[in-house]
């Protein structure tokens, strides 16, 4: 039995008309990736900064929002800066005495490479060790011959990284004096009062989901960083070596690169590890291994328990979210992905909350016979 569809020429126009714009459109939103991702990482921002401009402006005369934007971007760089004078200088002194062990360093290594050669001689390992350094010999000369490219490539991407920056500076700065003002403006666009009232309920939550989102993770950073700084003390009670100044900078540092989700936490225990190795390597081998441990509890307990309160998230959704979000966006994916499942939450919340609100009118018997007298009425005219 052979059936056939006929379809008008007009109906056959839309679908490929449709087909097409939705082509092209996620080839615009392809080729605008970088701004959009530099626009949204300056309203996460802006929504990030809302509370406190708001607090500072309320004290300030006038209550003039610019000032307080100012006065929170002034806040925020007192802050990193207090951050840099405390960090650089335990670091830049840490190194100077690794550089002053150097040299008994090198005569030990001198002296320990001795009895290696003879090892390799008497094994007859000679011809390979020699093979293996001039391989490493060629791959240095190859490296050096495109250090040239290697600069002006790491350059120019150096050069992008503070173009957008500064753009996310600005674009969070204007939207933090301008925004509610465009708020209100969307607001009076509504005939509908209370459809307005709903859909300003569902952002007042979606703004609540993002700014617990960022305490939670100043929360964990805040966590992590006592505990490193915990433990770096400890360790300098343990080994001479180990300056105890160099708790404080632990601290700082862990809590700033810790903010960053994703790969601050790991930046952070690489570089506290190395600086502890190169004053003892015991003591920053111990700094790894609890660095390591303490990565899985707080990936597994304590962060999906802090985010899922912030969030109002369930753990699992929280690690599921996190999981979709680096596979599928990367690190920015990573980054975004508890928000955006919190404000699916919202959404999904209100439509089933509407829905359940509906369904009960519709089983009370006064409803039910107003709907069977309104379709028979219909049915009669």
């Amino acid at each position: 039995m052979k059936v056939r569809i006929e379809i008008d020429t007009k109906t056959f126009v839309r679908f490929w008309l449709v087909v097409i714009g939705f082509g092209l459109a996620g080839l615009m939103i392809y080729q605008a990736r970088e701004a959009l991702i530099i626009l949204g990482t300056a309203l996460f921002l802006a929504m990030a900064l809302s509370y406190p401009v708001k607090k500072i402006a309320h004290f300030l005369p006038g209550k003039s929002r610019v000032g307080g934007t100012a006065l929170a971007f002034t806040s925020l760089i007192i802050v990193l800066s207090a951050v840099v004078w405390f960090v650089i200088p335990p670091i830049v002194q840490q190194s100077a005495k690794f550089a002053e062990t150097l040299p008994a360093l090198g005569e030990q290594v001198n002296t320990q490479w001795v009895g290696i050669g003879d090892f390799i001689d008497q094994n007859g390992l000679r011809e390979q060790v020699n093979e293996t350094l001039e391989n490493i010999k060629h791959e240095s000369s190859t490296w050096a011959a495109d250090a040239g490219k290697n600069v002006l490539n790491g350059v120019g991407s150096f050069a992008s990284f503070l173009v957008a920056a500064l753009l996310v500076i600005v674009l969070t700065f204007l939207m933090l004096i301008e925004g509610p003002t465009w708020m209100d403006r969307l607001w009076r666009l509504y005939s509908d009062k209370s459809r307005m009232r709903h859909h300003k309920s569902l952002v007042d939550k979606t703004y609540n989901v993002v700014t617990g989102y960022i305490n939670g993770q100043l929360t964990i950073s805040g966590i992590g960083s006592l505990v490193a700084g915990a433990c770096v003390f400890i360790l300098s009670l343990i080994f001479p070596a180990i300056d105890g100044n160099l708790a404080m900078p632990t601290i700082l540092l862990t809590f700033v690169l810790t903010l960053i989700p994703m790969f601050g936490a790991t930046l952070a225990g690489v570089l506290i590890t190395l600086l502890l190795i190169l004053n003892d390597p015991t003591a920053g081998i111990i700094y790894g291994i609890f660095f390591v441990v303490y990565q899985q509890i707080e990936n597994n307990f304590i962060s999906p328990v802090v985010q899922a309160k912030k969030v109002e998230l369930s753990a699992l959704a929280v690690l599921v979210s996190v999981t979709i979000g680096i596979y599928v966006g990367g690190l920015i994916g990573g980054v975004i992905a508890i928000p955006i499942a919190g404000t699916v939450k919202v959404f999904a919340d209100d439509y089933l909350s509407r829905k359940r609100s509906t369904q009960a009118a519709d089983d009370k018997p006064m409803a039910k016979f107003v709907k069977k007298v309104t379709k028979r009425k219909s049915s009669t005219a």
